[in-house]
């Protein structure tokens, strides 16, 4: 079974590239494989256009690096890969390391070093792939569900682009939806793993499913009672709102608009409502929106927004290009020596980091502050950024999602105003190397 959830323990070992296992042979061979080293995963840039990120997939790379064992299944399946001597060492992998990092629901910049993975070579390395795997997506997600928020404003957000993506991908990306704002997913897996609030209705198919549109309206209110929202553009909308306040009465809970001119559509919508005397019935529209989609909508009588393929494809941008680079190991005399990649387009800064995020005196951010090899002075105003969240080989970082939507939205408090832009333009906050 793969791993999936929070609530599966199934390995997660072979959720990574051939060359892990084939680099630790070699390293076991050549006696470096125990060397202590120092790994980062960082963003060099954010995705064009973007001014800031946000960090999502922390609880599930917890729950992956937890579950990083090679079983017997996993070690049959590694027969040919690698030699009997490596099987048997893998046969006892554990991480015995340590790991910080940024919270859950932490906005991020350029070279934020999102995780820090101090433990031997061999250990270290092999959780490259199955930590870029989840941060790469769920941050992905966050980010674009953090501009949809703030586009939305105090309008809820409601996910559901499971059917747009992979199965899997579909629970991951209701998780991080939901940390950075989102009010509530159709994706049932999601509600049990995680806890996310789910919202339904119907579709298309129940309204024609009936001989009459108002006996589909009739039955799903009287099943799910007047709080319930109707879909009101099967057909023709004007009659579809008559209808459905003839059958659930003034207090009909909401009408849903998939699609047309959504502004136009709701603007005749809400004034037919009030004229029927529903005035506290709400609209809820959905239809391939956007963060630009919904900005756009911000003056028309909308209550909720209802997103799918955008959201979980990033809008725009599917990954965050995170990578996750060695950046110190042991020397000869034990201490730890600074490595870095040198390629053209690809440099790396070397140097085990500390993130500090500098801010005002009254409380705004400046810049992201990264210290090499030690912390950054604080001045007494600003807030350090990465937390424990594993010691020696035990997770001791874990944070409720409830816990990681308050940190979001204390995060992108701090930062300046131009995040609300919906337009173009640079990260929000430069960042700044201290050494």
């Amino acid at each position: 079974m793969a791993y999936v959830t929070g609530t599966t323990h199934a390995s997660t070992a072979l959720l990574i590239d051939h060359y892990e296992l084939t680099m630790v042979q070699a390293a076991r061979h050549s006696g470096t494989a125990d060397r202590r080293s120092v790994f980062e995963l960082f963003p060099r840039r954010l995705p064009a256009g973007r001014r800031y990120g946000v960090v999502a997939g922390v609880g599930r790379a917890l729950d992956a690096i937890e579950a990083f064992r090679f079983d017997p299944a996993a070690i049959a399946a590694l027969e040919g890969v690698v030699d009997p001597d490596m099987l048997d060492w893998l046969a006892s992998y554990r991480f015995t390391g340590d790991v910080w990092g940024y919270a859950e629901g932490e906005a991020y910049f350029p070279h934020s070093p999102l995780l820090v993975v101090e433990g031997t070579f061999a250990e270290a390395v092999l959780l490259e792939t199955v930590l870029l795997s989840i941060y790469n997506h769920d941050s992905a997600i966050a980010s674009a569900a953090s501009r949809m928020t703030l586009a939305a404003g105090e309008r809820p957000c409601i996910e559901m682009g499971s059917r747009r993506t992979h199965e899997q991908a579909a629970v991951a990306a209701a998780r991080a939806a939901y940390v950075a704002g989102f009010d509530a997913s159709s994706n049932l897996a999601a509600r049990a793993a995680y806890g996310v609030p789910s919202t339904g209705t119907a579709a298309h198919s129940f309204t024609l499913l009936h001989d009459e549109e108002t006996d589909a309206f009739r039955a799903q209110v009287q099943t799910l009672g007047v709080g319930t929202t109707l879909l009101v553009d099967t057909y023709d909308v004007a009659e579809a709102v008559r209808r459905a306040v003839e059958v659930a009465g003034t207090e009909l809970g909401a009408v849903r608009l998939d699609s047309g001119d959504l502004g136009l559509v709701a603007r005749d919508v809400r004034a037919q409502l009030d004229s029927l005397g529903a005035t506290r019935t709400r609209i809820v529209v959905t239809s391939d929106l956007d963060e630009f989609a919904i900005a756009a909508l911000a003056a028309a009588p909308v209550d909720a927004y209802g997103v799918g393929t955008q959201l979980v494809t990033g809008s725009g941008h599917p990954t965050c290009g995170f990578v996750y680079k060695l950046v110190a190991r042991e020397g000869e005399d034990g201490e730890l020596v600074s490595v870095a990649k040198k390629s053209t387009d690809k440099v790396s800064v070397g140097g085990r980091k500390y993130a500090l995020r500098r801010l005002s005196p009254g409380g705004t951010a400046q810049a992201e502050v990264l210290g090499i090899g030690e912390a950054p002075a604080d001045d007494g105003d600003d807030r350090s950024l990465l937390v424990p969240l594993v010691r020696d080989g035990e997770v001791v970082g874990r944070a409720t999602l409830d816990e990681a939507r308050a940190r979001h939205r204390a995060s992108l408090a701090e930062l300046p105003r131009a995040i609300t832009q919906m337009s173009a333009g640079e990260a929000v906050i430069p960042t700044v190397f201290e050494q």
